[in-house]
């Protein structure tokens, strides 16, 4: 339901920014020139800022770039309180999935949207890629061998397949390295997008029908205060920032593999003596 809120919310500011747009083209010489040099947010919090007096054109459009600056503003910080909601009941339920490469909160809540209730019932990977859309339909002619779009299956699901995808691309390099070798093979972009879909799609299978065990963050912290250990010392060791520390402890950082990295450390070099036998 959150997911649907934040939806027709970006709609919505999305349709703001575009119709502030096209009032600063269209505006009064004198409010074109104070705005036509400025990025968008600056122009936002310019216009919010506006204090129209008088019946003139001029006075007009200030009041009408107002309002739709102030509800940009009031949207965007809408759909900030809805990702932060979104991660934390996304956390809750899957924070193996939230931490994976290229997975943000919206997508993460897209995929167990998708995924449902009883994400058990999806016997194989392909269940799940063929739920996702991402299962190949062959589309082989003669000697050609190939496959073409799945239009079927969940659409949001297959959209969050393909932000990860693209993300990755961007980002990881053994992603960018698969890209390279397929675009080397003769590949498309686009199917080169697919095969990393179904790729994905099986690696997200396995993080919501078997998630791993998520180490508790609480009980980190007790153990590296009882260890007398500083949380700029645990830093330096796992090779991060101390504020990512702080926010692991704290539960405002659900990155499933710093933890899980964090708790290895304090276990092999500071064990909990109150597990030792």
């Amino acid at each position: 339901m959150l997911a649907v809120v934040r939806r027709s919310a970006v709609k919505a500011r999305t349709q703001a920014a575009n119709q502030l747009h096209a009032l600063v083209v269209g505006a009064p010489e004198s409010i074109k020139d104070q705005l036509s040099d400025m990025k968008f947010n600056a122009q936002v919090r310019v216009c919010a800022r506006f204090r129209p007096s008088g019946e003139s054109s001029v006075s007009y459009a200030k009041q009408a770039l107002r309002r739709l600056a102030r509800r940009y503003q009031t949207l965007d910080t809408e759909i900030a309180e809805l990702d932060v909601e979104i991660k934390r009941l996304c956390a809750n339920a899957n924070p193996a999935l939230l931490a994976t490469k290229g997975v943000g909160p919206d997508t993460a809540a897209k995929l167990l949207v998708a995924a449902g209730d009883n994400p058990q019932r999806m016997k194989s990977e392909r269940s799940f890629a063929a739920l996702c859309g991402v299962s190949p339909v062959q589309a082989s002619s003669g000697r050609t061998v190939r496959h073409r779009l799945n239009r079927g299956g969940n659409r949001q699901a297959n959209s969050a397949l393909w932000r990860i995808a693209t993300t990755r691309m961007r980002t990881d390099a053994a992603t960018k390295e698969y890209v390279t070798r397929r675009e080397a093979e003769g590949k498309k972009r686009t199917e080169i997008i697919r095969c990393l879909k179904r790729h994905i799609a099986r690696e997200i299978h396995r993080l919501i029908t078997n998630p791993p065990p998520t180490p508790n963050c609480a009980k980190l912290r007790s153990q590296r205060r009882q260890a007398r250990i500083t949380i700029t010392q645990a830093a330096r060791a796992i090779r991060t920032q101390p504020s990512r520390i702080s926010a692991l402890e704290l539960g405002r950082d659900h990155n499933h593999q710093l933890a899980t990295q964090y708790q290895n450390w304090l276990q092999t070099h500071h064990p909990d003596p109150s597990t030792s036998t």
